[in-house]
Parts: structure tokens; sequence; C-alpha cells
């Protein structure tokens, strides 16, 4: 939960008990409880009025995932477009590492140290 460990919860909770006492920290515990309750119906009244501007306007999820879906094909197009093949690059370049390492493999054959 935001990144606070069991410790500091504590810790945080005897600070709040230190600083408005016993009597008012369950008041405060229902006044907070209550403005969440209050963000989530916002932030549910603004996806559906999102929603329903969308869907007049023709829109609906099935749509918007296309359009998203297009828009991501785009993109990975001009990546593939601008970095090139990469899976060439790096198999050609693997072979050639691989060419480097036989031929100094044959030069140091009989000269390797024993272990």
């Amino acid at each position: 939960m935001f990144g606070i460990g069991g410790g500091e919860l504590v810790f945080i909770m005897f600070i709040v008990l230190m600083l408005f006492g016993s009597d008012k920290v369950p008041e405060m515990a229902r006044t907070m409880g209550k403005a969440m309750a209050q963000l989530k119906n916002a932030t549910n009244d603004i996806k559906s009025e999102i929603q329903k501007g969308a869907e007049a306007n023709g829109l609906d999820a099935k749509s918007l995932t296309d359009i998203t879906g297009n828009i991501n094909a785009q993109i990975n197009d001009a990546k593939s477009g601008l970095l090139g093949d990469t899976t060439n690059l790096l198999g050609d370049t693997a072979t050639e590492i691989d060419k480097v390492k036989e031929d100094i493999d044959s030069i140091a054959g009989p000269v390797k140290r024993q272990r």
C-alpha cells in the first residue's frame, strides 16, 4: 500500500493517535471513508459520461479497441522501419562471434593452460 510497510503504518497510526486523541480518530476515519466513497462515485460518473458520449458519437468499446490496435500496429511498423530487422543483425553478430571463437581456439589449441 503506497510502499508503506507494517511498522511504518503502526508508527503513523501512533502519531495520529497522539496528535488527535482516541476520541477523534474514529470520526476522522468515518470522514475519510465517506470522502473515498464520494471520490469513487465521482470517477464512476465521469466514466459513464465518457462512455455515453462515445456511444452517442457512434463509438463503442469494439471500435475503440480496433482504433487502438491499428494505432499500435502503425507504431510497430514505424519502429521496425527505423530499427530494421534486429533479429537478423543479432544472428549475424552471433555467427561472427562464433567464427572468432573458432579462430582463437585453433590458434591457442595446444598452448592452453591446464587447470
